[in-house]
């Protein structure tokens, strides 16, 4: 059977990973263009989206180590026997680094994206365009999370069933070496 406690933790830590990021989304850098009389330039807000998506980004990293050295990433130890349950393990590992990958892309993207601000002054009467990060890419990577998270924890499950399940030679083995 799973270990319970391993299921725990790995749903801890992408709760946390989860709400790392959607309070990423929610503080994103903003800007506003400043004027000092002579030259426009861009004023950024707090960066505190920036350490949350990267916090977000180990967080997940964490969790997706320990569901896979557990498991031993499907590929490492011995067969599992041929089952419904080894199926949806193989499908179910596909699907999870799969929301694994795009979850991180997303969650990476974003604190990057997040930390860059335009430096240059204009000028002329234009204003500056001020670099933002769009709405939506942290709620991105937050919804991936949640995804992987679901998916890596029925992984683990589906792994484990198929695992346990023994193979039985107590009945007819093959070819025997009979009377010759």
């Amino acid at each position: 059977m799973a270990s319970t406690l391993l299921l725990a933790l790995v749903f801890v830590i992408d709760l946390i990973a989860f709400a790392l990021a959607v309070a990423a989304e929610q503080r994103r850098s903003t800007a506003t263009v400043g004027n000092d009389g002579k030259e426009s330039y861009c004023v950024y807000d707090e960066d505190i989206a920036t350490g949350l998506g990267v916090g977000s980004f180990l967080f997940l990293l964490l969790s997706q180590m320990l569901i896979m050295v557990a498991s031993r990433c499907l590929c490492c130890g011995k067969a599992m026997r041929p089952s419904g349950s080894r199926a949806w393990a193989v499908v179910l590992f596909v699907t999870c680094w799969v929301f694994f990958f795009i979850a991180e892309a997303c969650l990476l993207a974003g604190s990057v994206r997040n930390a860059y601000h335009t430096k240059y002054k204009n000028l002329l009467n234009d204003p500056p365009s001020c670099a933002t990060l769009r709405k939506g890419v942290f709620g991105a990577g937050a919804a991936f999370v949640f995804l992987t998270a679901i998916v890596s924890e029925l992984y683990y499950v589906s792994y484990s069933k198929a695992d346990e399940a023994t193979i039985s030679y107590g009945k007819d083995t093959g070819v025997r070496m009979g009377n010759i």
